[in-house]
């Protein structure tokens, strides 16, 4: 916990959902964060958990520039990976099998103060599940994330967050088993000299990822004060059928685009406040 944050200990619990995914593209997760984002907003659902492994994919936040990733979107997309240029807080990132991310869609004010005390609750969060399994997850000043204290510091878990209307969406990575080579072709978050690690490099054996999300589920309700009203484990084609059938981001006009071999870029919406790495 950063100095002058609050108690972690919430005084009340909220009921929330909890949908699950084995496996997402970003863009339909992308899409479905949206479109929760809009019902959360509007109070047509409750808070909620979205938690996933993606396909291999980089993502770009509002604060990339062009030295954390070469400035080449061919450079990226030669891995076969897809690219997306997002409105999260944050630089540069991948994401792929056998990391665990999850996206709240949380209305912030119940829960915190503003978008950074918000990210040291997700924080203690990883630091909790961490912690579960001998290793000791560390903070660092003024950089979001969770670390491993070594010489130099190993980051496990990136955060990259945007709250829009009020209600939290995009979220935190963690690595469980992930292939450690893409981080290689980036500067990860942005930071020079960041490495990054595993629990499983960690550990020196294999970790499951299904136990690992209910150690995230369980510890996030704690957190935060929820109470799982609603679990839920859901597979591509419905989720493809809650976005309206399209297995593509939707752009404002309503026009899908892909990033698979080639660059995303979504217009933002209006911006109430953020935090990311």
């Amino acid at each position: 916990m950063r100095p002058g944050d609050k108690a972690l200990k919430p005084v009340m619990t909220r009921p929330a959902c909890l949908l699950q995914f084995d496996r997402l593209s970003y863009d339909q997760a992308w899409t479905l964060q949206h479109r929760m984002v809009e019902e959360r907003a509007a109070d047509r659902r409750p808070d909620t958990l979205l938690l996933l492994e993606h396909d291999p994919v980089y993502t770009i936040g509002r604060s990339g520039r062009n030295d954390h990733w070469g400035g080449s979107d061919e450079t990226l997309r030669q891995t076969g990976y897809s690219l997306y240029h997002v409105e999260r807080g944050g630089s540069v990132t991948f994401h792929g099998p056998g990391q665990v991310v999850g996206y709240p869609i949380l209305r912030l004010t119940h829960f915190c103060s503003g978008p950074k005390a918000y990210v040291g609750l997700l924080e203690e969060t990883l630091i909790r599940v961490l912690a579960a399994w001998g290793l000791p997850g560390r903070r660092r000043e003024k950089m979001p994330g969770v670390w491993i204290e070594e010489s130099p510091p190993l980051k496990i878990a990136s955060l990259g967050v945007r709250i829009t209307k009020g209600v939290t969406m995009h979220g935190f990575a963690l690595n469980v088993a992930v292939d450690l080579a893409p981080f290689r072709r980036i500067q990860p978050c942005g930071i020079p000299g960041d490495q990054v690690t595993s629990m499983a490099a960690l550990l020196g054996r294999e970790v499951e990822s299904g136990l690992v999300r209910e150690q995230i589920v369980g510890h996030l309700a704690e957190v935060f004060g929820l109470e799982w009203v609603d679990r839920s484990i859901s597979d591509t084609a419905s989720c493809c059928e809650a976005t309206g059938g399209s297995s593509g981001a939707q752009g404002q006009s309503g026009t899908p685009v892909h990033g698979t071999g080639g660059t995303t870029r979504r217009p933002g919406t209006p911006l109430s406040c953020s935090e990311g790495p």
